[in-house]
């Protein structure tokens, strides 16, 4: 396109039996005089949205059929392949963004995996009775070793909060299965622990509401009562 114009343009500046004013001329000379000079002109067309200002002039000044040319140009190249390239990079971006998602997906299953597998390890070397169950006092003496305090700073938890968790899945039997104790350690992990927090926190709540109401019913019953 731009050599074209700079070919079809060539008259206009040359050629004085035209009735093309001098300051006009010198304007086409300026933006389409040359190959460069042209291509230079096309590429601020296409990408800075201001080609009124280098269309209009050549409409207006040197031919009107100029005006079926820039339509053209402006409808097939500014607006549908630049808007297709658009698409097709934001198409890419979005199936990286997707990618990306996936794979923190992926990472974080291969994580859970990690500590459960940890997990196995600790409940494994407690069970010195090898029944499946783990007691307290085995758990007591397994969490003294070294190895198994590092498994639990890893997963951010301290000693005392695990002996806790403990006295409250063993159902007050003493005693507590594999799948329960893996369950209750991962979900005191992260933020599995603030969104149990923000969960009782709610039904606290839910539950001071409840006696603020019952508290009031009680009031106007012994109101009625004494009259």
């Amino acid at each position: 396109s731009a050599l074209f114009l700079c070919q079809v343009l060539q008259p206009s500046i040359v050629d004085v039996s035209l009735d093309i004013d001098q300051d006009m001329r010198e304007w086409i000379l300026q933006y389409y005089g040359s190959a460069s000079r042209a291509i230079w002109t096309l590429f601020e067309i296409t990408f800075s949205g201001g080609w009124p200002s280098y269309a209009r002039p050549l409409v207006e000044k040197v031919h009107g059929l100029y005006a079926l040319f820039f339509a053209m140009y402006v409808w097939v190249v500014v607006f549908a392949i630049t808007r297709i390239i658009t698409a097709l990079f934001l198409k890419d971006t979005l199936q990286v963004a997707n990618d990306d998602a996936e794979l923190m997906i992926r990472d974080q299953q291969a994580r859970k995996a990690q500590w459960t597998k940890k997990l196995h390890e600790i409940f494994t070397m407690s069970d010195s009775s090898g029944d499946g169950m783990l007691s307290l006092e085995e758990f007591k003496q397994v969490v003294q070793k070294p190895k198994v305090r590092i498994y639990f700073q890893m997963l951010d938890l301290q000693i005392q909060e695990v002996v806790e968790l403990f006295g409250m899945l063993d159902g007050g039997s003493g005693q507590i299965a594999y799948d329960d104790f893996c369950s209750g350690i991962l979900r005191l992990k992260g933020q599995a622990r603030a969104m149990d927090v923000i969960s009782t926190m709610r039904d606290c709540r839910a539950i001071l509401d409840k006696v603020h109401s019952l508290e009031k019913r009680i009031d106007l019953l012994g109101g009625a009562a004494c009259a």
